[in-house]
């Protein structure tokens, strides 16, 4: 079930980003898998927002989450990570939806994301959802500069790209 995220959840949440940093140690990414996850603070504002959801179990834990940001006008998935126990069953897909939703709910036209290019859960999982690769040429001044950002973390020491999807999908 996928509901949207409330304070007693930000403590999980740190810890389900955490958990799924670390499988990016298999592909020799470490400072990925030891960034640390956003402040409480910073989740609980996304939470106050209306813009954080998490996937919850029987017994209401999360076990994954998703924040998003207006990026250029654009809902722009920030943030989402799956704990390992519970990949491969579709979680990130609907939290993906959720967000979609949310977009489109608020007149925005597409939905955005950075990502790693190479990882196979990162931009070819987005690409089986249906973003596509977004051209630096056409990048607005915020995802530019989201994504020089990134290049300022490190994160381009690995290729990166932003993709795209319309915010309401085609009949």
């Amino acid at each position: 079930m996928i509901r949207l995220a409330h304070s007693d959840d930000l403590q999980m949440m740190q810890d389900i980003e955490r958990a799924a940093g670390e499988t990016f140690r298999q592909l020799g990414m470490d400072q990925v898998a030891d960034d640390e996850p956003f402040p409480v603070e910073t989740l609980g504002a996304y939470a106050a927002a209306g813009r954080a959801w998490v996937s919850v179990d029987g017994l209401d834990y999360p076990v994954a989450y998703l924040l998003a940001d207006v990026v250029d006008g654009d809902g722009h998935v920030e943030q989402v990570s799956v704990h390992p126990d519970y990949a491969h069953q579709g979680i990130g897909r609907e939290l993906l939806h959720a967000a979609r939703i949310w977009a489109r709910g608020h007149g925005m036209q597409r939905q955005t994301l950075s990502t790693f290019r190479d990882v196979p859960w990162n931009a070819p999982y987005y690409r089986r959802l249906g973003f596509e690769v977004l051209d630096a040429g056409t990048w607005g001044p915020e995802l530019a500069h989201l994504m020089e950002h990134e290049a300022e973390l490190g994160l381009t020491r690995w290729p990166r790209v932003a993709m795209w999807r319309p915010a309401v999908p085609p009949t």
